[in-house]
C-alpha cells in the first residue's frame, strides 16, 4: 500500500515547484481520462489531477484556470518569484 499522504490542494495555492511538476506530468495539457473524481468530507464531488512526489500525493482541484495557468507556464519567469510570493500563481482574465 502506498504510504504517502495525500492533500487535496487548490490550483491558486500550488508553489512553483508543484506547477513545475504539473506542468511537466501534462505538457499538452489535461483531458477527462487524467481527472480523479470524489467525494470529499463534506459530500461534495471534487475533480482533480493527480501529481506525486516522493512523500505526497497531490489532488489539484481542476478548473478553467488551472488549464489557463498551465498554458501560460513560463518557467523562467516562475524562477523570479519566491516558493510563498502570492503573484506566483495569477488568475486568468476570464
Amino acid at each position: 500500500m502506498d504510504s504517502r499522504k495525500r492533500i487535496i490542494i487548490d490550483f491558486k495555492k500550488l508553489t512553483p515547484d508543484l506547477l513545475a511538476l504539473l506542468v511537466e506530468k501534462y505538457p499538452e495539457g489535461y483531458d477527462d481520462h487524467h481527472i480523479i473524481k470524489f467525494k470529499n468530507t463534506k459530500n461534495h464531488w471534487i475533480e482533480a489531477v493527480q501529481i506525486d512526489t516522493d512523500e505526497v500525493t497531490y489532488l489539484v482541484k481542476v478548473s478553467i484556470n488551472l488549464a489557463v495557468t498551465m498554458e501560460n507556464y513560463d518557467e523562467d519567469q516562475s524562477l523570479d518569484f519566491e516558493a510563498n510570493d502570492p503573484r506566483t500563481i495569477q488568475d486568468s482574465e476570464l
